[in-house]
């Protein structure tokens, strides 16, 4: 299988157990699912459901230029970094937002210290992956036109503001420390 046809592989089967995961979650916890807000203020409550739009639709601006205006081939032998690099980062970003709902769930039902700090890792890895691909391409900025790179640029800066600041960073600093009975 080569690497062009993993990735979308990848983000089929990560996209739907992302998908999957809020759904289950969200219909299947409803007398919990406010808890998983954590202390976020309400006054901020509209500004992350904006930003998680823009960030789902910042995915399908990025995703394109990996998939369509980098050739695997090229970059596999020319750098800096193969395109399997980039297929790697897509699965930081992808399993450990899958896990994210079920583990929060998970913690609000029966906290402890072992959950709390799970629920921040994978927010942590999510981060750093969608920092990546942020790299990644900044780094492959000469593989699409002006346009293609622009659009990948926004679509990549609104994912990781969602990812990396509101998730990684300000959800966690709400999410109060569990207190085990």
């Amino acid at each position: 299988m080569n690497t062009r046809t993993a990735m979308v592989i990848i983000n089929i089967i990560g996209g739907l157990a992302v998908l999957g995961s809020y759904a289950w979650g969200l219909l299947g916890f409803p007398e919990t699912r406010g808890g998983i807000w954590g202390g976020i203020p309400e006054s901020m409550k509209p500004f992350y459901t904006y930003s998680m739009l823009t960030a789902a639709a910042g995915y399908f601006l990025f995703t394109p230029f990996f998939l369509f205006r980098v050739d695997p081939q090229k970059l596999d032998q020319s750098g800096p970094f193969s395109f399997s690099i980039i297929n790697w980062l897509y699965l930081l970003v992808l399993i450990p937002s899958a896990l994210w709902l079920p583990l929060t769930f998970e913690l609000l039902q029966a906290p402890s210290d072992f959950l709390w700090l799970l629920v921040r890792l994978v927010l942590a890895i999510t981060a750093l992956g969608s920092l990546g691909l942020l790299y990644a391409i900044v780094r492959l900025r000469s593989h699409a036109g002006a346009v293609g790179f622009w659009l990948a640029l926004l679509g990549i800066l609104a994912f990781n503001l969602q990812t990396t600041l509101l998730d990684a960073l300000v959800w966690t600093s709400y999410f109060p420390y569990p207190n085990p009975m």
